[in-house]
């Protein structure tokens, strides 16, 4: 398999909006090589072509960042998994108080290794399911999450860990798309298409106080 050049990944980058210098392109090849070495061990990902884990991971995650207003406060990423959205939106605003929510030890392992080889400041890796988090882990600008599913658990469990003025930005396909705008509990904004995708969306809400 050809390895990627970060030439080719600051190209790949500019179709989802994102003008990546040196230090972010060399961040994400880090990644990458990351990700795979650790996935020929553990399930982290089903995507294994490094071009498409730059589009789809990489490429998808960032998009969001301006385009949302992902940009600063305390994000959790609920099921982080492989650290998608979460770690590159942390890539591309350092600002971001990051949370990786993620109960398997193994990927939790990952996303530390990960936080320590990009030298990343603010993230914290915790090792529970939402069910069980502490309430202590709350007043969250940003909720998101990546094609976790059990979307009403965690639409019920984010009213009550998000700050006065936070939101949820869920990476969903069409289908569940459709189901999560008829949550009467919830603002939506209409979804964002992901570029290059014909499937899959970014869904924004605010709970309402009713």
């Amino acid at each position: 398999m050809k390895p990627l050049s970060q030439g080719q990944i600051e190209n790949e980058l500019k179709v989802y909006g994102v003008v990546a210098n040196c230090e972010l392109s060399g961040a994400v090849l880090t990644y990458v090589e990351l990700l795979l070495k650790w996935n020929s061990k553990i399930s982290l990902t089903t995507v294994t072509d490094p071009t498409e884990i730059v589009r789809f991971h990489f490429g998808e995650s960032f998009f969001a960042g301006p385009k949302l207003g992902i940009l600063h406060g305390r994000l959790a990423d609920v099921g982080s998994g492989a650290g998608f959205p979460g770690l590159p939106l942390k890539m591309l605003s350092p600002e971001i108080e990051l949370y990786l929510i993620e109960p398997n030890l193994k990927k939790a392992a990952f996303l530390s290794e990960v936080t320590r080889e990009l030298k990343l400041d603010g993230v914290e890796v915790v090792r529970f399911g939402i069910e069980d988090l502490p309430i202590a882990y709350a007043e969250f600008d940003v909720i998101t999450s990546r094609a976790l599913g059990r979307y009403a658990s965690l639409l019920r469990w984010s009213r009550n860990r998000l700050s006065p003025v936070g939101k949820v930005a869920l990476w969903v396909g069409d289908s569940d798309a459709t189901e999560l705008l008829k949550d009467a509990h919830w603002t939506w904004r209409d979804p964002l298409r992901v570029p290059a995708s014909v499937h899959r969306v970014i869904v924004t809400g605010i709970p309402n106080l009713a």
